[in-house]
């Protein structure tokens, strides 16, 4: 069926706890728009044992609340003619506990690392890497990889007519574990190869008896070049046809679906690559969940996501505390608390995980907790969406001295146009505010930076839409899926708490009837200011830092820029990059106090 065709849409993303299904219609005007929605709980398991309720169940209530018919019996309507049935169904799918995979290359800082890339751009969740020079013994190599019981494997190692020795041994690993698959016993465990051609033949004599074997091109063919492509579309046309077929009922989804089912951080990251690509922006986004924080970003083409596996709000909520330290979660506490106390308080949050706050000083350590395990995720991104390691440069004799080489961070905050917040900690913020600064806190955003949340958790959904219609994903996710929040103005520099920093006019004109105001302020170093702006407003900024601070001119260097509305405004955080925090515990619980006061966050 062609897009042009496409006037209702019925999308589900299947959760490991919650099938979620929207209803998508085409309006009189033309436009995409997101109409109807219901959810139900998943049915992977006793005493169902079949996907597909929880979907005809999510169905149901869509169907109730909209009053289109899209069922007859158990079968899906289609195409739509008139108010009965729809014209495409597609899904996402993270039930079974997603995809997890085994990561395996020659060199662990470049062709494995190349290849984690491909695993985790493609929806995974790696649970290893293995590499030559990994530290490791060659018994305690093929022990791990036999404990693991992986979905799948990834071997990569070596450019194109390069050594064929390292990757080789890395496949004697594997076939001397003979690994078992996590699900289902009756199939041997897929292996994709993607690495140097020249050992192609190598590895079929070694792998092809025991396991599954699946060659695609090699995702490091030079030292200069990363072909990651390939690798991330083998991995998930086998997530659905190995993978999800041994899950129940999967086999009658994949007949029901008319497009390949997508892993649902695999969705998200496609949606986040497209509208990065469409609009020609640099774009970030974050996903924070009950057991994993997945963090993803899209700077000048290069798509790159991480998933932090014990970095969650509910199931890993202790790990949250055990990684961060009890000081840095108490940091962002206004109110004093016995260190016991808090420890206790997070660790009934653990065993009883879908509890919800009840006063507002437990949605304050919740959001504590938060601000850490999105500071954590964000850190272990940047550690991975890196340049090519191994690539020679050219250095100019200002770089002799520099500690930069090869391999550097690809997060460029004063870059970033657009961080998108996902997740019940920001989605489900009791006040927009709240999610807007726990994003500010956490990531630390430089120059203009636009941040939004993800209104009711569509991305997934628009993510594999965009596989088939970009035009219906694109509307959809600006009208009904992004909540804009507004604007974060932050200076880079640094400075004593009060000194000058910023003079800031602002111009704000109405869109609907014309009207204006104006605003101009001299800010100093250390403040947090809002000021409110709707969606149906748009702003004149004239700032103009001092000598010490740059918003991306230069230092000292002014800008102008027009900025959108959102349901909070205009932020100007001058407290400086990296925050700093008074070293006396009453002294950062006034500051912390002071911040969240003038942001209007609990009062």
């Amino acid at each position: 069926m062609e897009a042009k065709d496409l006037n209702v849409i019925i999308a589900t993303d299947c959760g490991s706890t919650t099938t979620k299904a929207i209803l998508i219609e085409k309006n009189e005007k033309g436009e995409y728009r997101q109409t109807f929605r219901g959810e139900a709980p998943t049915t992977v398991e006793e005493p169902y044992n079949d996907v597909t309720r929880g979907v005809l169940n999510a169905f149901q209530e869509v169907q109730e609340l909209s009053g289109r018919k899209i069922l007859d019996g158990e079968k899906i309507i289609h195409p739509a003619n008139g108010k009965e049935g729809v014209d495409i169904y597609i899904s996402t799918s993270s039930a079974g506990g997603g995809l997890q995979m085994l990561v395996a290359g020659a060199v662990k800082a470049m062709t494995a690392e190349s290849a984690q890339r491909a695993a985790l751009g493609a929806g995974a969740i790696v649970m290893d890497v293995l590499a030559s020079n990994d530290g490791r013994l060659p018994h305690q190599k093929i022990a791990r990889i036999r404990s693991l019981r992986p979905d799948m494997i990834l071997l990569s190692g070596g450019t194109d007519g390069g050594t064929v020795t390292h990757v080789v041994e890395m496949a004697e690993f594997i076939s001397a574990a003979n690994p078992r698959p996590r699900l289902g016993q009756t199939y041997t465990l897929p292996v994709i190869y993607a690495g140097n051609i020249a050992a192609r033949e190598n590895i079929k004599d070694v792998l092809e008896k025991k396991t599954t074997l699946y060659i695609t091109d090699n995702i490091r063919p030079t030292l200069e070049r990363e072909n990651l492509f390939p690798a991330r579309q083998e991995i998930q046309n086998l997530f659905m046809e190995h993978v999800m077929a041994q899950a129940p009922g999967y086999g009658k989804l994949k007949e029901w679906v008319e497009v390949p089912i997508m892993p649902t951080p695999g969705a998200v990251g496609y949606l986040i690559h497209a509208v990065a690509e469409e609009e020609g922006i640099n774009v970030m986004g974050v996903d924070i969940g009950g057991a994993t924080t997945d963090v993803f970003s899209d700077f000048d083409g290069n798509f790159n996501r991480t998933v932090s596996a014990n970095l969650g709000m509910s199931y890993s909520v202790s790990n949250v505390l055990a990684e961060a330290g009890l000081q840095n979660v108490l940091r962002w506490l206004p109110f004093e608390i016995e260190e016991e106390d808090l420890a206790n308080r997070i660790k009934n949050k653990m065993i009883r995980p879908t509890t919800i706050p009840h006063t507002k000083n437990e949605l304050i350590i919740e959001q504590a907790l938060a601000r850490e395990a999105l500071r954590l995720a964000f850190e272990q991104h940047k550690l991975l969406a890196v340049s090519l390691k191994g690539v020679q440069r050219h250095r100019s004799v200002s770089d002799t001295f520099s500690q930069s080489g090869s391999g550097e961070t690809l997060v460029d905050m004063m870059k970033l146009n657009l961080f998108i917040g996902s997740g019940g900690a920001l989605s489900h913020a009791p006040r927009r505010r709240q999610s807007m600064l726990m994003m500010i806190d956490s990531f630390a955003p430089l120059g203009f930076t636009r941040l939004a949340v993800d209104s009711i958790f569509m991305m997934p959904h628009l993510g594999v839409l965009a596989s088939v219609n970009k035009k219906a994903a694109k509307e959809v996710f600006e009208k009904d899926c992004l909540i804009p929040l507004g604007t974060c103005i932050a200076p880079a520099g640094e400075a004593k708490i009060g000194a000058p920093c910023l003079d800031i006019k602002i111009k704000i004109v109405s869109k609907s009837d014309g009207s204006t105001r104006s605003i101009s302020e001299k800010i100093p170093a250390g403040s947090l200011r809002i000021y409110p702006m709707t969606p149906d407003e748009e702003a004149e900024v004239e700032a103009s830092p001092t000598r010490r601070f740059d918003l991306g001119a230069g230092m000292g260097k002014p800008v102008k820029k027009t900025l959108l509305g959102g349901v909070v405004g205009i932020v100007v955080d001058t407290r400086g990059r990296p925050l700093v925090f008074p070293e006396k515990s009453a002294d950062c619980r006034s500051m912390v106090a002071g911040w969240y006061r003038d942001f209007g966050m609990y009062d």
